[in-house]
C-alpha cells in the first residue's frame, strides 16, 4: 500500500466515523433535549442525579463528536485547529462527562451496570491524563496512542447501542426458557452486558490497531537507520 492511498484510507476512517458519531450523539441525547425527566431512559432517583445525567449525556455526546476530528489528516496536520479540538474534547466532554459518569454508574440499580459503566468511566480520566501528559513531553506518538485509547472509551455510547439489539436477536429464540417469555426482562439484562462489552470490544480493537500500526513501522524504522548507517 502506497503512503497516498494510506492517506485516502485514513481520511476516509476519518469521515466515516464522524458521521458515525454525529449519528450515534443524537440518538444518545435526542430522549433528554426537551430536558423532560419522564422521557430518561434511565431511572432517575433524585434532582440531583437528573442533573449529573443531564450533563454527562450532553458532554459525552460532545466528546463522540469531537473526537474523530482529531484523527483526520487534513485537520491533524494544522497544528493550532489540532490543539484547539483535542483541548475542547478534554476539557468540554471527556473531563466532565467522566467526571459525572461516575457518581452516574454508582447510581445505577443493576450492579452490573455500575461496575461496567464506573470502569471506562475512569478509564476515560486516566486516559485522558496520560494523553495530555504525553503531549506536554513531546512525546506524540503515545499521545496518539492514549487519545485513540480514550476514544475507543467514548465510543461506547455507540457500540453497545449495536451490540445489544444483536445480543436480543441472538437470544429471542430462547427468551421463554431464559425469561419466561418476558421480552423487557430480556432487555433489562442484556443491556448491562451490552454496556461492558462496548468497551471491552472498542479496546480491544484498538488495541489491535496500535499493535498492527508498530509492527509495521519497525521494518521502515531499520530501513531509514541502515540509509543513515551507510550515509
Amino acid at each position: 500500500m502506497t503512503a497516498k492511498s494510506g492517506v485516502r484510507r485514513s481520511v476516509r476512517r476519518g469521515w466515516l466515523l464522524l458521521a458515525t458519531a454525529v449519528v450515534g450523539g443524537t440518538a444518545l441525547v435526542v430522549p433528554y433535549v426537551l430536558l423532560d425527566v419522564g422521557a430518561s431512559r434511565i431511572q432517575v432517583r433524585s434532582e440531583a442525579h437528573w442533573i449529573l445525567l443531564l450533563v454527562h449525556i450532553f458532554t459525552a455526546a460532545v466528546a463522540l463528536v469531537l473526537g474523530p476530528l482529531q484523527f483526520i489528516p487534513a485537520l491533524r496536520a494544522r497544528r493550532r485547529l489540532h490543539r484547539a479540538v483535542g483541548r475542547a474534547y478534554l476539557l468540554a466532554g471527556v473531563l466532565p462527562a467522566g467526571l459525572t459518569g461516575i457518581p452516574v454508574a454508582l447510581l445505577a440499580e443493576h450492579v452490573l451496570t455500575r461496575v461496567g459503566l464506573l470502569i471506562p468511566a475512569v478509564g476515560w480520566l486516566v486516559t485522558g491524563a496520560l494523553a495530555v501528559r504525553a503531549a506536554r513531553r513531546r512525546d506524540f506518538a503515545a499521545h496518539r496512542a492514549w487519545m485513540m485509547r480514550n476514544y475507543a472509551l467514548t465510543f461506547l455510547a455507540v457500540t453497545s447501542r449495536i451490540v445489544v439489539p444483536l445480543l436480543l436477536l441472538a437470544q429471542f429464540p430462547f427468551i421463554g426458557a431464559m425469561y419466561g417469555g418476558s421480552v423487557p426482562a430480556a432487555v433489562d439484562m442484556t443491556i448491562p452486558i451490552g454496556q461492558w462489552l462496548g468497551w471491552i470490544i472498542n479496546l480491544t480493537i484498538m488495541e489491535f490497531v496500535l499493535r498492527r500500526e508498530r509492527t509495521r513501522a519497525i521494518p521502515e524504522e531499520r530501513a531509514v537507520a541502515g540509509s543513515a548507517q551507510r550515509a
